[in-house]
């Protein structure tokens, strides 16, 4: 199962973090409109992602919630129908909740650095590092690290868990689950 290290913060000020960005940054940006559907599952965390596009990718992850680097394992499945897969694992499983952002995605070495702008949250940072085979997730998390301090992000801008999350917090807890309806024969 490939691996990353990851973390989120929010972004108190975009405009000073993108300009820091760009400097370490191995080339231009790519802007991705993303729409990510979560789906009900016993544990970890099942999203459809749909780009704008057309494509898809069912993305199953596992990291702990906590601040900070931490290693994610996960697994990606794209599609070409991403409408007809979702109406599937609709019905099977139930909707959590839908994110939508806007994401500016940066490279800088194995690392993958975005910039998204979170529907309903605000604008966020995002550190992927993307772990080579054999690459130990203590590796990954010096390189987020010194990548954290490159970018003058302090600690109390940390995230500890999922945009999905976030927009659960903020609207109540599970207030937008959506349960698969029985057939009623």
């Amino acid at each position: 199962m490939p691996r990353n290290v990851e973390l989120k913060a929010r972004a108190g000020d975009p405009k000073r973090v993108r300009l820091l960005v760009e400097r370490m940054c191995d080339g231009p940006p790519r802007i991705i409109a993303q729409e990510d559907t979560f789906f009900n599952v016993p544990q970890g965390r099942l999203k459809l992602r749909v780009f704008a596009d057309g494509r898809g990718e069912l993305i199953f992850y596992e990291r702990d919630d906590s601040s900070g680097p931490k290693q994610s394992d996960y697994v990606v499945f794209p599609t070409d129908d991403p409408s007809g897969l979702k109406a599937v694992l609709e019905a099977a499983l139930g909707v959590r909740a839908v994110v939508r952002k806007k994401r500016t995605l940066y490279m800088a070495g194995q690392t993958r650095i975005h910039l998204d702008q979170v529907d309903g949250l605000g604008c966020f940072l995002e550190l992927e590092v993307v772990l080579a085979p054999g690459q130990s997730a203590e590796d990954g998390r010096r390189i987020a690290e010194a990548l954290l301090e490159r970018l003058k992000i302090g600690g109390d801008a940390l995230v500890d868990c999922a945009y999905v999350d976030l927009l659960e917090r903020k609207n109540g807890a599970k207030a937008a689950v959506r349960r698969p309806q029985k057939d009623a024969r």
